[in-house]
């Protein structure tokens, strides 16, 4: 008995080695591939392959320096999480929607991308992000120390941080009716954020139908708690001459701001809490739970003002 139990663990053993060699010689060809795809346009570097038995594959290490820049975006780890390691093996057949047994869950992992503030390329970032929105900076004290377009080079120097460093795990999984996307981010010494988007219907038969697709969001929570960036904004807002009543004022105008740039005007179920949180709070919560699933492509055909009650749109600060 001591033998067979002896042979059955150096089978797996063996087993195991031999699929985690393929698995990444698997993967290595393909960022090999990627390597020379990419020569045209950045170098492109990385470290090795990692996978382990609880199912998460990642490609550690990665370097990319755009040909035109001199400076380098590093990033820790890039990959996937599945349930095990058995369904790492059976991605390609989960991809092709050929597989029979679609996983518990699937994950995109991005961790600890870092990007010096003083980059040459973190100012190409910054405006061409700025040209998306079509705004121009106007040199409003208000607008620069909130971030109401997104923060500058100069305004995060301003507010102490040399480099961003961004972290992201994706989680999709599915349901009997409905299916979730979980996402867990933050930037170091910034900002942690947890959200949970629940849609209706089933995830294989819903994202099989291409362009078709239309997503009708069930219910969500975002979970948003500062880390230092409210105190280093009143502070910087303080430095450029705006009085706490103004810099109280500034960071309502650019939440309403976001808002309205994404179609809602907010009412008092979440301007209140907001302004809670601005004043001492630490974290905020937002939830939205329409009393019946909503098409997010119709979203747009109602009013601005009457999308936070279409979506039951709440917050809560604590």
């Amino acid at each position: 008995m001591k033998a067979l139990i002896v042979w059955a663990l150096s089978l797996a053993g063996a087993f195991y080695g031999g699929a985690k060699f393929y698995l990444h010689s698997e993967v290595a060809d393909t960022m090999d591939v990627a390597v020379m795809m990419m020569a045209p346009f950045a170098a492109l570097e990385y470290d090795g392959v990692r996978s382990t038995m609880t199912g998460e594959l990642t490609i550690e290490g990665v370097r990319v320096r755009p040909n035109e820049f001199r400076d380098e975006l590093y990033i820790e780890r890039l990959g996937i999480d599945t349930p095990s390691f058995l369904s790492l093996l059976k991605m390609s057949d989960y991809i092709t929607l050929q597989g029979s047994d679609v996983p518990e869950y699937f994950g995109l992992i991005v961790a600890g991308v870092h990007l010096p503030v003083k980059a040459d390329y973190f100012e190409e970032l910054y405006e061409f992000s700025k040209a998306l929105q079509g705004h121009e900076d106007d040199g409003d004290a208000a607008a620069k120390c909130t971030g109401k377009y997104g923060f500058s080079p100069q305004t995060l120097s301003a507010l102490g941080y040399d480099e961003q460093v961004f972290s992201m795990r994706l989680i999709a999984r599915n349901a009997n009716g409905h299916y979730t996307f979980e996402v867990d981010s933050n930037i170091e010494d910034m900002w942690d954020a947890q959200a949970q988007v629940t849609l209706a219907g089933n995830m294989t038969s819903e994202l099989s139908l291409g362009r078709a697709y239309r997503p009708k969001l069930r219910e969500m929570r975002i979970e948003y708690t500062d880390q230092s960036l409210k105190e280093r904004v009143q502070d910087y807002c303080g430095r450029l001459g705006l009085s706490p009543v103004q810099t109280l004022k500034a960071q309502m105008d650019t939440f309403r701001f976001y808002g309205e740039s994404n179609g809602v005007v907010f009412d008092e179920y979440l301007l209140e809490p907001y302004q809670e949180f601005l004043k001492g709070k630490s974290t905020l919560v937002i939830t939205a739970k329409p009393h019946e699933p909503v098409a997010m492509s119709q979203i747009d055909l109602y009013k601005p003002s009457d999308v936070p009650a279409l979506l039951n749109l709440e917050a809560q600060a604590y």
